[in-house]
């Protein structure tokens, strides 16, 4: 299949509205006689399954928590980028293209992140009419705060609460439409598989969460809105029940994987406190607006930070990135705390964490001003550790936090099987090899306010969309295929828990898929990953039953999909031999330890074909052309 990314002709800043006008259009009395399948709740699916219903399409909407309230996208902190340039500090939908087009190192389309970067001004009108409550200037007007990659204050933000208060607004939106009778609600659902019906999606197969049923859905399309794959790590910022399986069983059908290497390692997180520890917190990069990063001159200082004056700090960030200071993008900001603590200059017990000092922040505003900008995050930070960061800098190291990478989309957001849609964090599309902050919010709600339901709309108006029913045999073959899988789970009666496998792969991939990789151990990963999984199939232990509330079941479902997952991801490192944002070969970088690119070879996405568990994927290229962003080594100095 040769990859169409559907990008259409003219001038960048005419693409997307032209493309809407050459769109076919659904006639609004028609759009109720189709029904769309929203997988995911969170603010791409919730936005796109309230608008697709108020454009008079009958929607469902499934989602494994028990109210869209609860999806993931509620713990995002810091904020949503918009080009407003409400600050008149310079910004402008070019610059914020431009910065995107850089922050991600030159690996993504310059036509979806144009598109991201116009769309991004509606957003946040969008959001205010919700009564989305931004924060705003004594005089009203809304605030603005800066965030990692830019040089103007762009973001829009609600204290640390950013992603909650834009999930409310979606779902209030949402729940109009339910209300209104036009979107119907499938809670604590999880998706096992999608149903092809002449090559096109059709449908899905679920599991019922509480009582085990495995069910069949039919429509005329499908929306995957179900975040990224952060969690093949195991200790990462997402949730616990943050998991690749949708994503992974719509790329076993025939949906092309991209870039899976491209993970985003988030710089400001609390580091590792124990053995057992189930899950990562992230501190919202907005703190290092106002806080100041650093760590002692002396390695293996043990002195209290208050004990070591300034002269004998390492404010490494601002010293060698003047321009940006601590305000570099998450990539190159993870990688610096990376190298200090490796020297030996790294601080706590384990010696595996660096300083976030809002010293000087506080003397010069004053501790309340601190208070009202990050109180809750700084609540949240001591709740966890005992310790008071008004008085004490934060220990921060960095983590697995976003996913670039995801299934291979055009322009429509429709992947490469036909009617199969795919939002957010789910697909590949605006950020490249690196994602700058307070990004992923503005792509979750472009994608589902206002790219989906024009795009959507072309697809069902081009025909060929006949009546499908559950009763059909590819229903009957998707469900017995999913009901096999969960008797071989609990079959095997092995005598190992899947946390023990999920914590064995996750650790193998951090060392040597993580911040940064190596021939020698991504080659190591990819040999060992293929004997953790034949194990598991021989020696996990599922306990439970089918038909039933079984959350290890959930669980080893997930971790199947993530062990076959991680091979790819493996493979997809082994053969990008460079470094771009957040994929750090170590053989491939500057005399000044930066990423080095190579766009003679790899200035492209790489786009992989399933050919079946255990067997060599076939990698697909699609080409990317930089004309409004010429190609130069990213500098942030």
């Amino acid at each position: 299949m040769k990859l169409d990314s559907k990008i259409p002709s003219g001038d960048m800043a005419a693409k997307w509205e032209k493309h809407k006008f050459d769109l076919k259009l659904v006639n609004p009395a028609n759009k109720r006689k189709f029904e769309i399948l929203v997988v995911g709740s969170g603010l791409a699916g919730a936005s796109a399954a309230a608008t697709l219903a108020e454009l008079g399409y009958d929607v469902k909407c499934f989602f494994i928590q028990d109210s869209p309230r609860r999806a993931h996208s509620i713990a995002a902190q810091g904020g949503i980028n918009a080009a407003k340039n409400y600050q008149g500090d310079g910004d402008s939908v070019y610059r914020l293209f431009y910065d995107t087009v850089k922050g991600g190192d030159y690996r993504a389309r310059e036509a979806n992140v144009y598109r991201l970067a116009e769309i991004s001004v509606n957003i946040i009108d969008q959001c205010v009419a919700q009564g989305v409550p931004f924060a705003r200037e004594y005089g009203g007007m809304l605030a603005n705060r800066s965030f990692g990659g830019a040089q103007v204050s762009r973001t829009f933000y609600a204290r640390g609460q950013t992603g909650q208060q834009l999930l409310l607004g979606a779902y209030s939106a949402l729940m109009r439409q339910v209300n209104a009778g036009k979107v119907k609600l499938y809670p604590r659902t999880e998706m096992l598989d999608v149903v092809l019906v002449d090559g096109k999606a059709r449908g899905i197969v679920t599991r019922n969460l509480i009582d085990g049923k495995i069910e069949t859905h039919a429509g005329h399309a499908v929306a995957l809105c179900t975040g990224g794959y952060g969690n093949a790590f195991y200790l990462s910022t997402n949730a616990k029940a943050c998991n690749v399986t949708a994503a992974w069983r719509a790329h076993r059908r025939g949906a092309y994987f991209a870039n899976p290497c491209y993970t985003q390692i988030h710089p400001t997180c609390i580091p590792v406190h124990g053995e057992y520890q189930s899950k990562l917190t992230l501190m919202s990069e907005s703190l290092r607006n106002d806080g100041r990063v650093w760590v002692p001159d002396k390695a293996k200082d043990e002195r209290a930070p208050s004990s070591i004056p300034d002269v004998e700090r390492n404010y490494y960030l601002e010293t060698r990135y003047p321009s940006f200071g601590n305000l570099v993008p998450r990539d190159v900001a993870s990688r610096a705390a990376k190298k200090v603590c490796d020297e030996g200059f790294g601080v706590g017990d384990s010696g595996l964490a660096v300083y976030l000092d809002f010293a000087d922040a506080i003397k010069r505003d004053g501790e309340n001003t601190i208070r009202e900008k990050y109180g809750n995050l700084f609540q949240m930070y001591e709740r966890i550790t005992g310790e008071d960061p008004y008085s004490t800098p934060m220990r921060i190291f960095p983590a697995v936090h976003y996913t670039m990478g995801g299934l291979w989309v055009d322009y429509n957001l429709m992947s490469t099987i036909p009617g199969l849609f795919v939002l957010g964090e789910a697909n590949f599309s605006d950020h490249g090899a690196n994602r700058l902050g307070a990004s992923a919010l503005m792509q979750g709600l472009a994608d589902g306010y206002f790219v989906l339901p024009y795009t959507i709309g072309g697809y069902i108006a081009g025909g060929g969309l006949d009546d499908v029913t559950t009763d059909h045999d590819a229903f009957k073959e998707v469900s017995q295929e999913a009901s096999e899988l969960t008797k071989r789970l609990l079959s095997i009666k092995g005598s190992r828990t899947v946390d023990e496998f999920h914590r064995e792969l996750g650790l193998l991939l951090w060392d040597n898929c993580g911040m940064s990789r190596s021939e020698e151990g991504l080659k190591a990963a990819k040999e060992k990953i293929p004997k953790i999984r034949e194990e598991f199939w021989q020696n996990v232990i599922v306990t439970g039953a089918g038909e039933e509330l079984n959350q290890t079941l959930e669980k080893a479902a997930r971790v199947a999909d993530f062990l076959e997952f991680a091979e790819l991801m493996v493979e997809d490192a082994l053969q990008r031999r460079e470094s771009c944002g957040g994929h750090f070969r170590e053989e491939f970088q500057t005399e000044d330890n930066e990423a080095k690119r190579d766009d003679d070879n790899f200035a492209h996405v790489a786009a992989w074909e399933f050919k079946g568990v255990g067997k060599e994927s076939v990698r697909h290229k699609e080409e990317l052309d930089f004309v409004e962003v010429p190609l130069v080594q990213r500098s942030y100095k």
